[in-house]
């Protein structure tokens, strides 16, 4: 990361940190961390709750007749990997990252994970530096124009494949946990859907429900496809 892709970062926010250091850690990957091990981990972990908290908040002002299923749904959309890497990418955020040279090279810059992780960072270093206002402001900024594009909430990618599945007579879809990894604070789960006759798709998400529908969504995907 060179000061020059911080300072422009920081424009784009339109805020500047009084603790800087709050921000180089959020932009810090594991790789490259210091002596001391400082990386973005840490602040990954608080700004998905902080995330998570200003999303519902939102989403029940803005959908005061709803019921908690369908709102439920459209916060696990707006809080999706995907949604937070495209934030990301808004935010022009790979730039700024400190990565090793290995993964630079290896052009981890542009990984939806990557990008993820250091957007849920980015928001937890706003909190601690500015308080919840200045994450909320953020938060709402960025996703905003996603919540508006949804004018009905996302169907739940797990139902639909077994409505596809009973629509055809075939067995409900199968769900193996293929692995689990990283920290036991925010591990990371490896599913595997599968359906009879039809073959299987895996996906990963920071709890089984996700990973779930990650894989769900992936199955769907390709059996519509197929016809």
């Amino acid at each position: 990361m060179s000061e020059g892709n911080s300072e422009s970062l920081t424009a784009r926010l339109g805020y500047d940190f009084k603790q800087q250091n709050l921000l180089s850690e959020a932009l810090t990957h594991p790789s490259a961390g210091g002596r001391d091990g400082a990386n973005y981990e840490r602040l990954e972990f608080l700004g998905d709750r902080v995330l998570g908290l200003v999303v519902a908040d939102m989403l029940l002002r803005r959908f005061p007749d709803e019921a908690e299923g369908p709102l439920a749904q459209r916060l696990a959309e707006l809080v999706r990997r995907e949604t937070l890497a495209r934030v990301a990418e808004e935010l022009d955020l790979g730039a700024a990252l400190r990565l090793a040279k290995g993964e630079d090279a290896a052009g981890e810059r542009a990984n939806p994970a990557i990008l993820s992780d250091a957007c849920e960072a980015l928001i937890g270093a706003l909190y601690l530096d500015g308080g919840l206002s200045v994450a909320r402001a953020a938060i709402e900024a960025w996703l905003t124009p996603y919540l508006e594009q949804a004018v009905s909430p996302p169907q739940d990618a797990k139902t639909a494949l077994q409505e596809w599945a009973q629509a055809r007579g075939l067995p409900l879809p199968d769900y193996l946990e293929m692995a689990r990894s990283g920290p036991d604070h925010q591990p990371l789960f490896t599913i595997e859907v599968s359906v009879q006759d039809h073959g299987g798709e895996t996906g990963q998400g920071r709890s089984k429900r996700l990973a779930e529908q990650v894989a769900a969504e992936s199955l769907l995907a390709r059996l519509r496809g197929a016809g």
